[in-house]
């Protein structure tokens, strides 16, 4: 723990000395990933947890943040190559860590789990699941060991609307799906309902702000953010706002 705090400080201290003017900010925002991030429609404001604290991380700073709503996979493509200062939500996998700007410190945490078939099994594991049919969603970031295991056969859907739909139809055999995202999609579709469940945990995750390298203003915004997110932390207010959010969201 102390060389984590030291490196921290002197991350911060790092902060303090790119610090610029505040000005207004413009980053894409997932579009299709409640309660985290989503709109009903093209061009409106997202709701969600996730831009409750970029605004209030940033706002700490004087920052003020627009946002843009777009899929993920463009939404990441728009930072790395520069068009917008940076998207969330985003893990950091193995094979997103060099192309983005990552502040120390996660947005939030959440389940990345293992959904099947009432009649699955419990407690599966990647070991389990060779051979079977693991249904993911186009763009999205997975831990790269379950992406790279050639054991497992792989089956791509554009959302998880779609995966879920998969698994019910029996064209796939599990799925991958945040465990709190997981149970609100569930609870809008009634053909999926009480057909599902959630076998296991693979991990905890954090996400991210995947600040852009090549945006002008990516690297001052990053560590700006994430200066946000401390004093955020420190005030209590990052606290109370997850619980409020955990209160009306608390997965089955």
């Amino acid at each position: 723990m102390r060389w984590w705090a030291g490196w921290l400080m002197g991350w911060l201290c790092w902060c303090a000395s790119v610090m610029a003017q505040p000005g207004a900010v413009v980053l894409g925002a997932e579009d299709d990933w409640a309660p985290y991030s989503s709109v009903d429609a093209p061009g409106q404001h997202p709701a969600g947890l996730s831009p409750e604290l970029v605004s209030a991380a940033f706002a700490t700073q004087g920052v003020q943040v627009r946002f843009q709503s777009l899929p993920f996979a463009r939404c990441m493509l728009h930072a790395q190559r520069g068009l917008i200062a940076g998207c969330f939500n985003a893990t950091r996998t193995q094979d997103l860590h060099d192309r983005y700007c990552w502040h120390p410190t996660p947005l939030f945490e959440e389940e990345l789990a293992i959904f099947g078939p009432m009649s699955a099994p419990d407690a599966m594991t990647r070991e389990r699941m060779a051979g079977k049919r693991l249904g993911v969603t186009l763009g999205y970031t997975y831990p790269s060991e379950w992406m790279q295991d050639r054991r497992i056969i792989r089956v791509s859907a554009a959302s998880d609307d779609n995966l879920l739909k998969m698994l019910v139809a029996g064209r796939v055999d599990y799925i991958l799906l945040n465990t709190m995202p997981g149970w609100e999609r569930i609870s809008r579709m009634p053909a999926v309902q009480g057909r599902v469940k959630k076998v296991s945990v693979i991990r905890q995750d954090g996400f991210w702000v995947a600040f852009s390298k090549r945006h002008p203003e990516g690297m001052r915004l990053c560590a700006q953010f994430e200066q946000g997110l401390q004093a955020l932390h420190a005030s209590g207010r990052y606290q109370q706002m997850m619980a409020q959010f955990r209160a009306r969201w608390q997965p089955h």
